[in-house]
């Protein structure tokens, strides 16, 4: 079987919809055997991941994430993705990295908005200004389609260039800007909390997407605190990230704060009211990797000829 080379022109065929209802499908499938490595020189990180899903397939993606690169000009997270045959561990496809890295990240966001999130939601803050966060612009769009976005970088100039085409405000103070948003994403490499649980609001939902060391995390311990805590999966999240472990580790909270992941019965994943604040921490483990790419290729093979 010779394996299918898919690049970024696969895109067109892909739809948001579509990628929640996989991840959905995939969720109901066995859980996974995850197992991830990582390698660390100073700053840069050299990440293994590989999974396997019984009824779905294998997967392994490799990732380099070299924050310097932003200053070349050249993105800062590169790799390889491929899919294996579930029942002959055939390698099927070679799927663009940068292609399932994009749709797995909003995606597995996205599907926690769309549970968590108020609907008549009109303001999103994007903190970040990076690729994530421009991706984030397009899948938010789909649940809401009339929301304000502002984006706030650390770098103002990075954020007015990316603000301009995508017609997005520029926030020049984070904590007014966490106080007028319904929606609050944080796409960044910071390792101390950015976001302070002192300037949240009821009713907020807050997606935490850049956290993915041990050393790094987005918000504080009060933040944690006072929101009811959901994962993508807990097996990827509560003691690999720096998110969790950090407030575990102080007391801030316990296990139990964590109310459900996207294996739970999705009635559990849910706020439980207009006024709770929510927190969806976005772990984004190869099993995800392995729902998308096993998406794309499928829409892929699939398209009209």
């Amino acid at each position: 079987m010779t394996p299918q080379i898919i690049g970024p022109e696969a895109e067109a065929q892909l739809t948001w919809q579509g990628l929640l209802h996989a991840f959905e499908a995939g969720h109901r499938l066995p859980k996974p055997d995850i197992k991830d490595l990582l390698v660390y020189r100073g700053a840069d990180t050299l990440l293994d991941r590989a999974t396997w899903i019984d009824g779905l397939g294998g997967l392994v993606k490799a990732a380099t994430i070299f924050p310097g690169n932003a200053a070349r000009g050249l993105p800062t997270i590169n790799g390889a993705v491929t899919l294996f045959d579930d029942v002959t561990g055939v390698l099927t496809a070679l799927v663009d990295f940068h292609l399932v890295t994009k749709w797995k990240t909003a995606g597995d966001s996205l599907l926690s908005a769309s549970r968590l999130a108020r609907r008549d939601a009109q303001n999103i803050l994007l903190v970040g200004a990076g690729a994530v966060a421009r991706s984030m612009v397009d899948a938010y769009r789909t649940f809401w389609p009339g929301a304000e976005f502002t984006i706030w970088s650390r770098r103002p100039g990075t954020a007015a260039a990316m603000a301009g085409p995508l017609g997005l405000k520029v926030a020049e103070n984070l904590q007014d800007a966490v106080a007028q948003a319904d929606i609050i994403c944080t796409c960044t490499m910071a390792t101390e909390p950015l976001i302070k649980g002192d300037w949240l609001r009821p009713g907020q939902h807050l997606d935490l997407i850049g956290a993915y060391r041990p050393d790094m995390r987005e918000v504080d311990d009060t933040a944690m605190s006072r929101a009811a805590i959901f994962v993508d999966a807990r097996a990827t999240t509560i003691h690999h990230i720096g998110e969790l472990i950090a407030p575990l580790k102080s007391g801030a909270i316990t296990e139990s704060a964590v109310l459900a992941d996207f294996y739970d019965d999705p009635a559990r994943f849910t706020r439980s009211g207009p006024d709770q604040i929510t927190i969806a921490k976005n772990g984004g483990g190869a099993h995800l990797d392995l729902m998308t790419a096993t998406y794309i290729a499928q829409t892929w093979a699939n398209r009209p000829i």
